[in-house]
């Protein structure tokens, strides 16, 4: 199962603590207290794996390790060691402590979400012309801690979007190869897929119905991975009573959530066309047409227009 949003707490280390000490050999007396070791900082690092926020589903808090004290011999103690935390490409984080939002594009893209406290000085750092044997030490600084919202929003090109059984699962199956779970019923895709097409990614987004940009459904839940598509690809059923009606139902939903998605490159998708004579997919294509011309057919069991698809589909790679 996909997770795509999730709720943690990061703590950076505590610095280490400085501390009070003398040295004991005779002609070399003074303070000899180091100062502790900074705190270990809270990093989140972008990755390729999609499923990469399933970790955090049971677990809410993480820490990086607190600095060591000083040392009794001038020493300075241990750094703690640094967290690093992964997350898909795409995710965006959100500092619900400070309101800032981050947003990790690209592998290893490396952040700073949390610094880890400053480690305490030691007396040996207070020595002065006064102050000959000074008792004074500090203690290590806390380091950050914040909460964090990391919400998945999928870095595809194109976006296949449909009412349910509109046959995207299928599509991108053969498109890409990607082994998407496929059925005859409501829902069968129930989190987005990912297939690749000679460098295009193309997201198979879970099906949607009319409410669903107020929670039917599936909701909006699936609606934001449209977000960062390049192009739309609308796929519509052949079986449909009324194609135009599932199209302005999609094209309805996707404006009701953000009208920036109506602004994107589309393509409408007659498919499953093997099932229906050719006058009466001309038809339906006739009755899209009028509100879409940008229209093209095809079935998962037509080689050559699933050729034709294709380069379609990569002539659009940005």
């Amino acid at each position: 199962m996909l997770t795509d949003e999730v709720k943690i707490n990061i703590h950076a280390g505590k610095g280490g603590d400085g501390v009070v000490a003398f040295d004991k050999v005779m002609m070399s007396l003074g303070p000899t207290g180091g100062k502790g070791g900074n705190g270990g900082s809270v990093y989140f690092e972008g990755v390729s794996d999609l499923t990469a926020l399933n970790k955090y589903r049971n677990k809410r808090d993480y820490y990086a390790e607190d600095g060591k004290n000083g040392g009794y011999d001038r020493s300075t103690g241990r750094d703690g060691k640094d967290l690093t935390l992964t997350v898909p490409l795409g995710s965006v984080l959100h500092n619900s402590d400070t309101e800032e939002k981050f947003e990790i594009t690209k592998t290893g893209e490396k952040i700073l979400a949390a610094k880890g406290g400053i480690g305490g000085r030691g007396n040996m750092y207070f020595k002065s012309p006064g102050n000959t044997s000074p008792q004074e030490s500090e203690e290590g600084k806390p380091g950050a801690e914040f909460q964090f919202l990391i919400e998945l929003r999928l870095i595809a090109d194109v976006g296949l979007v449909g009412l349910p059984n509109a046959g995207k699962s299928s599509l991108l199956n053969e498109l890409t190869k990607a082994n998407a779970k496929v059925g005859n019923y409501e829902f069968t895709t129930l989190e987005p897929n990912l297939g690749v097409l000679d460098g295009i990614v193309i997201a198979d987004i879970p099906g949607l119905i009319e409410g669903a940009s107020t929670g039917k459904g599936l909701g909006i839940k699936f609606l934001k991975h449209i977000q960062r598509t390049k192009m739309l690809v609308h796929c519509i059923s052949s079986e449909s009573d009324d194609p135009a009606r599932d199209y302005g139902t999609v094209r309805k939903e996707l404006g009701s959530y953000n009208k920036e998605l109506l602004a994107k490159k589309e393509l409408v998708l007659l498919t499953k066309t093997d099932i229906f004579s050719k006058e009466e997919i001309a038809e339906k294509i006739k009755k899209i047409s009028r509100l879409n011309k940008n229209i093209e057919q095809v079935s998962i069991h037509d080689w050559d227009g699933m050729e034709k698809l294709k380069k379609l589909l990569l002539k659009s790679k940005i």
